[in-house]
């Protein structure tokens, strides 16, 4: 940075003095080139910083992958091996067979079916009352919303399932579902993408004659469809890895959602690390599908969430 300064100085004086206007242009192509190098060495930097972040979150995958493909004992072996001597892929069916996984990926598809639906509408209607309609104690009332995020969830487990058991819900899919259909989150994300939107359409929609429930669903709620995606998408993946209450509310190995399955494998076959892996790839691979093909959603939720308060 000092010899940039003292390159541009030494040009800036040189012009002043009078300097040939050759040498003032040399002095100035410099400075350019020094300013385009330096820019370079930025970038160059960060990608590079970029690719090695990425690769250490890629290690753990491709081990857990690596190891599913491999032999019961070929684990143990040391130096651990990274690749498997030959690849194994009987680990994946004789896995899924040797525990009732497809009951599992019902339960896990069934319950997150209903949660994201259950985010939407509560998402959708609450933002919007918080963004457009005025009632006594509106920003109190969304400020107590925005502060029960602060409260711990293991707080909240044992009241959640007092309620469940009176209500006769536990090992039920009412008691895995009921009590994760309201998500903060998603209200707050909703409500910052509604007072982004202009006030004008749905104002013309008023004078149209239409009712506000009208506007929430004809004006409104059509020009929210990112932010709707983003948190159909997030709410999906929540559930989906969702393993502390449903390993609470549920009793029976059939009504097990997906990760808590592979929790009660692991309990079965504790030795046989390759079957682990193959599980646990399996219950990965829908995640890992959505997100390749819904990549902008994540940062479009991000970007959402720093809309105007």
């Amino acid at each position: 940075m000092e010899d940039r300064a003292k390159t541009r100085a030494t040009a800036y004086a040189s012009g002043s003095n009078g300097a040939g206007n050759g040498d003032t242009a040399r002095s100035h192509f410099a400075v350019m080139s020094l300013e385009a190098a330096e820019a370079r060495f930025v970038r160059s930097l960060i990608y590079g910083l970029a690719i090695v972040l990425g690769l250490t979150m890629l290690v753990p995958f491709l081990w857990m992958f690596s190891t599913s493909l491999m032999d019961e004992f070929e684990i143990y072996q040391y130096p651990p091996r990274l690749l498997p001597a030959e690849p194994m892929w009987g680990n994946y069916p004789n896995a899924l067979t040797a525990a009732p996984f497809a009951r599992f990926f019902l339960n896990s598809a069934i319950m997150s079916a209903f949660i994201v639906a259950g985010h939407l509408f509560t998402a959708s209607t609450a933002g919007y009352a918080f963004a457009r309609l005025r009632f006594p104690g509106r920003d109190s009332v969304f400020i107590l919303f925005l502060a029960s995020l602060m409260v711990p969830v293991i707080v909240l487990l044992i009241p959640r399932f007092l309620l469940v058991q009176a209500a006769g819900w536990v090992d039920t899919y009412a008691g895995l579902i009921v009590t994760e259909l309201v998500g903060v989150w998603g209200i707050f994300l909703m409500r910052q993408y509604f007072l982004s939107l202009p006030r004008e359409l749905e104002d013309a929609a008023r004078v149209d004659g239409a009712s506000e429930w009208q506007v929430f669903y004809r004006v409104a709620l059509p020009l929210a469809k990112p932010a709707l995606a983003t948190v159909a998408l997030f709410s999906f993946i929540e559930t989906w890895k969702s393993f502390l209450w449903p390993l609470i509310v549920t009793r029976s190995l059939s009504m097990r959602p997906v990760e808590v399955g592979i929790a009660a494998f692991h309990g079965l076959y504790f030795t046989n690390w390759p079957f682990q892996m193959a599980a646990a790839v399996t219950a990965v691979i829908p995640i890992l599908v959505l997100f390749l093909f819904t990549q902008r959603y994540f940062v479009q939720g991000i970007q959402l969430a720093g809309l105007k308060y």
